[in-house]
């Protein structure tokens, strides 16, 4: 080997061996500087852990109060008029004209629409198709000049002064209704406002599949407002109590040892949570009837882990 190349090795191993040792006094004073920082900066975390206040959980209180309080089986359905029927042709032929359009009231035996009968050299005189009921026209199915059979569908007239919806409820409600009975309906179009709606019909069988009981209640809608066709939602009420003492259903517990209910009331000095066993009487959606508490009485509302004896921090 000549002295060339062996020169050559010997520079690139010095340059590796150069910057071996950069790295390590790169390495070494980055590690004092490290050590001095904590030295002259940190805190006493101790101190600092031993200033805040362990297990201590921040609630807040509601008051005992008298409510009027409503069990309700919230459901939907379609809402259908009182009456509605299909018009068809009595015979074959085109639609000569429509008298009526959609929205136009319309009486019982009043034509609709008038038909030509379709027979090659021979002129009659147009076929009327007459309203089978009084109303209004719902749809108008075809414009002049179309071929019609007695089996196509010209008109939808519908008498909706009263409107009804059917319901299914379940079987384990089927004791709880009964005919003349009230339920609040709501639909999307008018969402500030609810019609009130009565129970009319109740069918004597229980479907075997769905466990349910289809129900039908009536409307009054001398307004016009709910329309044929309309998705409601059907609010039934199905007992109600008055002025009774409630509470938040989210602020009872139970015990899972012995199944009684209680709530946690906040200790006299305000700093511990403390069990109070209660009666619950009657329940709905979001309130349930207490016996156990006084009116105004001040409760802890739902925090998840606190139990009798937690420290509390109400807010």
């Amino acid at each position: 080997m000549s002295n060339e190349n062996l020169n050559q090795q010997e520079n690139v191993q010095e340059e590796k061996n150069k910057s071996g040792a950069i790295v390590v006094w790169s390495i070494i004073v980055l590690a004092v500087i490290f050590i001095v920082y904590q030295v002259a900066f940190k805190k006493d975390n101790t101190a600092v852990l031993n200033d805040v206040a362990k297990d201590v959980f921040v609630v807040k209180t509601e008051q005992v109060q008298k409510r009027d309080l409503k069990h309700q089986l919230i459901t939907s359905g379609n809402i259908k008029a009182l009456e509605e029927a299909v018009l068809y042709p009595r015979i074959n032929g085109k639609l000569q004209k429509n008298l009526l359009r959609e929205g136009d009231k319309v009486k019982k035996d009043q034509t609709v629409s008038l038909i030509d009968r379709d027979e090659v050299g021979a002129t009659y005189k147009p076929t009327v198709v007459p309203s089978t009921l009084s109303g209004v026209v719902g749809r108008i199915y075809l414009d002049p000049g179309e071929n019609v059979t007695t089996q196509t569908p010209v008109a939808l007239i519908v008498n909706q002064s009263v409107v009804r919806i059917k319901v299914d409820v379940p079987e384990r409600y089927v004791n709880e209704i009964y005919k003349g009975q009230t339920a609040q309906l709501s639909v999307e179009a008018f969402p500030d406002r609810t019609f009130e709606a009565t129970l009319d019909l109740i069918s004597p069988v229980v479907d075997s599949l769905s466990r349910s009981v289809a129900v039908e209640f009536r409307a009054n809608n001398s307004d016009g407002l709910l329309k044929s066709g309309m998705f409601a939602r059907v609010d039934i009420s199905l007992k109600e109590v008055k002025n009774v003492l409630s509470v938040s259903k989210n602020s009872i517990y139970e015990d899972e040892e012995t199944g009684k209910n209680y709530v946690l009331i906040p200790s006299e000095d305000r700093t511990e949570a403390v069990r109070k066993d209660i009666e619950v009487k009657f329940k709905n959606n979001n309130n349930w009837q207490v016996a156990g508490l006084n009116d105004g009485e001040e409760i802890l509302q739902f925090v998840y882990g606190i139990k009798d004896g937690s420290k509390i921090e109400i807010q």
